[in-house]
């Protein structure tokens, strides 16, 4: 049956996080699609994975037989993220930007998952894998914003996952998402309201062509 696997990094709740809503219509469209399927979710907020330390990261150019206890302990929970990733027919992550990049929670799991020679690099495992990465932010990073410099998500993801992991990546990207919440951002609140439904639409699409091709 086909897998889905689900990460979801914004520090805030469902009903009072963007992308959360938006990852959260895309896993309902796909479960509705593949009712026996399995999911396997990772909310880094609630519980998030340990930053790499140096026993995991050397443990990954050292034997299997010759890691100390330390290795093998820190490389176990590598090991276990990304099977999870290799399961997995389609990738959703929810990647809020927060201060103009990642969750540091998204960061350490990032971190964990990319293993040289296996999840990353020539001959990746993930090769040709679909992700759907949606990005929210509370104003706007788009090509002729004042802010467009600071865009350091897209980018940073787009280099990680289908530069160095050889995903197939998709960015669903609601912005403006603060426009209701900061009265300097008034007028902006009209084309808030579109990305959300424009995100929440093509994250259902997207949802549903994803789950008949992995059928």
């Amino acid at each position: 049956m086909a897998t889905l696997l689900h990460i979801d990094s914004s520090v805030f709740p469902l009903g009072g996080s963007a992308s959360r809503e938006v990852t959260d219509a895309f896993r309902k469209e796909w479960e509705s699609q593949h009712p026996q399927g399995t999911v396997i979710y990772r909310d880094l907020a609630v519980e998030p994975v340990p930053h790499l330390d140096g026993h995991a990261a050397t443990a990954a150019f050292a034997a299997p037989e010759q890691r100390t206890p330390e290795q093998a302990a820190a490389f176990a929970l590598r090991e276990t993220l990304a099977a999870e990733l290799e399961q997995a027919d389609v990738v959703l992550i929810g990647a809020p930007m927060y201060n103009f990049t990642v969750p540091s929670t998204l960061k350490a799991w990032l971190d964990q998952v990319i293993l040289m020679g296996r999840t990353a690099g020539e001959g990746s495992t993930l090769t040709g894998k679909k992700a759907v990465v949606v990005a929210s932010r509370g104003g706007s990073y788009a090509p002729g914003t004042p802010r467009e410099s600071f865009e350091y998500v897209l980018n940073y993801l787009d280099s990680l996952l289908s530069g160095m992991m050889g995903l197939d990546t998709e960015f669903i990207v609601p912005e403006l998402t603060l426009a209701a919440s900061n009265p300097a951002m008034a007028e902006l609140v009209g084309k808030a309201e579109e990305s959300k439904a424009k995100a929440h639409a093509d994250a259902r699409a997207l949802a549903k062509d994803l789950a008949t091709r992995a059928a």
